[in-house]
């Protein structure tokens, strides 16, 4: 048995709210209506959380923090900052930590982005999905494509120059066409991360009740293509399978998830992974999803779910080679307390069949396996 050593930390906090549920939204999230948020109640619940959790930071300071949802930008700066110097007080910070809030680019989330970057935040992922008014309709977006041109300016403004601006391709009745002036259109905003993915169907949601018409496989194939193209061309290398960035601005957070790195997990619905090396265990976590449960729930710490010997290979790397360029091979090793021999004789065929590249110094899938990371592993490990 090979030692377990501590990976990175990151701290994800799930705040559950939107304005209204997207009809493509398989995420833990919930419209508000004509209701309010029970703002307060939340972020002292979020405190006892992470005082809960504090013991498996085991030393650790945060190197990231990531607000996901819903939609974190409705909680306003003053709640973001309690929630940043509680983490800060809990688990304290490395100097260069990286802080990500999810925000939408209404004119209503825009006039707190000051303050969010007075609270501490330092990089913002604007949720533009796509600038054509026909597609915002049809993907039930509340923002117009000229808010989320002037959401970009507005971030700067307020002292952002670590922007992601996520775009979705292979909408509704979208051709190559469409899909890459959405792609010119973010590249001419000079933002430095652009996360560029697929629509899929995804169970409970709207669109699986009442599918809309998507391109055939053809034409998202060529869509894929002629869109990487342009992004490389442009300054923007695909580091993940879709993430695009300009160089020395690739999001930490997730790399450290693909790196099988440790996060805690806070907040409704939120997952964790934990590394405890003393017990010889990798284990994930769950908080309860419902933001009613969570509020009225005791804050223990949660279960952790060990991932026994036998998967965590298969856990590695379905994230390691969710990276282009994968990780070192000498990460297996550390991160799942197993030798590399673990890996054979499977990982030698996927070598001779061109999937996984070749040598003993890197874990990485070749051009011709990255697209197909998660049917080739499940196949082959």
């Amino acid at each position: 048995m090979t030692h377990l050593e501590l990976p990175p930390l990151g701290l994800y906090i799930h705040l559950p709210w939107c304005v209204r549920k997207c009809p493509y939204c398989d995420f833990n999230s919930h419209g508000v209506g004509d209701h309010s948020i029970p703002e307060q109640d939340y972020v002292e619940q979020l405190a006892a959380d992470m005082q809960s959790q504090a013991g498996w930071a085991q030393g650790r300071h945060l190197q990231t923090i990531f607000f996901g949802g819903g939609t974190p930008s409705l909680f306003s700066a003053a709640a973001i900052a309690q929630i940043l110097q509680t983490a800060e007080r809990t688990f304290g910070f490395a100097a260069d930590i990286e802080i990500t809030l999810e925000a939408n680019p209404g004119t209503f989330e825009q006039e707190k982005f000051s303050g969010y970057r007075a609270a501490g935040v330092n990089r913002l992922s604007i949720g533009v999905q796509s600038f054509d008014p026909l597609q915002l309709s049809n993907l039930g977006r509340i923002h117009s494509s000229d808010e989320a041109r002037v959401a970009v300016g507005v971030a700067r403004e307020a002292g952002f120059d670590n922007i992601n601006l996520d775009l979705m391709h292979a909408l509704p009745g979208q051709s190559t066409v469409d899909a890459l002036r959405d792609l010119d259109t973010a590249i001419a905003l000079g933002v430095p991360h652009i996360s560029w993915y697929q629509l899929t169907i995804e169970p409970n949601t709207e669109f699986y009740r009442h599918p809309p018409k998507v391109p055939a496989d053809e034409r998202v194939i060529e869509m894929q293509a002629t869109g990487r193209a342009r992004l490389a061309e442009a300054g923007y290398p695909r580091y993940e399978i879709s993430a695009y960035a300009q160089p020395g601005q690739r999001a930490r957070h997730n790399i450290n998830y693909w790196s099988f790195g440790d996060y805690i997990g806070v907040g409704a619905g939120a997952h964790g992974k934990i590394t405890l090396p003393d017990g010889n265990r990798v284990g994930r976590t769950q908080r309860t999803r419902h933001p009613r449960h969570y509020l009225s729930a005791s804050m223990h710490l949660p279960e952790l779910k060990l991932v026994s010997e036998k998967e965590r290979p298969l856990e590695f790397l379905m994230n390691a080679l969710r990276l282009v360029d994968g990780v070192p091979a000498k990460l297996f090793p550390s991160a799942t307390g197993l030798p590399l021999s673990a890996l054979e004789p499977q990982w030698r065929q996927l070598q001779a069949q061109g999937l996984a590249v070749a040598g003993s110094e890197r874990l990485a899938a070749t051009p011709e396996g990255f697209d197909f990371v998660d049917e080739m592993l499940t196949r082959y490990l």
